[in-house]
């Protein structure tokens, strides 16, 4: 059986230090490949088109372009690779902004390495989930009292796009904005995790969105969770 190729990662942060730890990290594993790395999000274009990664690890604070700027600009462009935030601070409103422009997630920078690792494959395998803790801070920071903008706008976008779901569909989305694993959802709705698979994709499609991660942010932008 052919092996799977090597995730391919491009680092971009304006730490040097942090790049190199990063890169040790990830470099030591025979599964993850390092492909190049940048300094700001401005080179992050040039970057992605000359490395191909397939995960980018973005730090979301750099002096010119920024990693919120960056990942808006990397998820709106044709078959984007999957980004990973890369923060000191959890659940602050720029990670939430990264998150609903198609991050797939975030990592604290005090991650343990071996999380590090495991995020970027699941990220590359498209299992990207926030975890329930994380969820929780998410939740708390989506639900707090908006600014005068338009508190009301993005729920009933929210609820108006969940509407036209189908009953099991709304429950599969109601799990991913709970910070369910497909497995979690698989023994809680008496599904296969294929089906549940299934039912993602077919959640991304119906509702315009790029991963699941934006789903869970839709479903408790709705209230549901």
């Amino acid at each position: 059986m052919t092996a799977e190729p090597p995730v391919r990662v491009l680092i971009v942060d304006d730490d040097a230090l942090v790049r190199a730890a990063l890169s040790m990290i990830l470099g030591g594993m025979p599964d993850v490949r390092v492909v190049g790395e940048a300094t700001d999000g401005a080179e992050v274009p040039a970057a992605v088109a000359a490395y191909a990664p397939d995960v980018v690890l973005m730090d979301i604070r750099m002096p010119r372009v920024d990693g919120l700027a960056a990942t808006e600009a990397l998820r709106a462009a044709p078959d984007p690779p999957e980004v990973l935030v890369l923060t000191t601070f959890d659940a602050d409103e720029q990670v939430l902004r990264a998150l609903r422009a198609g991050a797939s997630g975030f990592l604290l920078k005090d991650t343990p390495p071996a999380e590090i690792v495991a995020a970027v494959r699941r990220v590359a395998a498209g299992e990207a989930t926030l975890s329930p803790a994380v969820t929780r801070k998410l939740i708390a920071h989506v639900t707090a009292p908006a600014p005068a903008r338009s508190p009301d706008t993005r729920r009933e976008r929210a609820l108006r796009l969940l509407d036209d779901l189908t009953e099991r569909e709304r429950e599969v989305a109601v799990a991913l904005g709970q910070g369910r694993s497909n497995a979690e959802i698989s023994a809680e709705l008496f599904m296969s995790v294929a089906t549940v698979k299934a039912y993602v994709s077919r959640l991304l499609t119906k509702l315009d969105l790029n991963n699941r991660v934006q789903v869970a942010l839709l479903v408790q932008d709705a209230g549901l969770v």
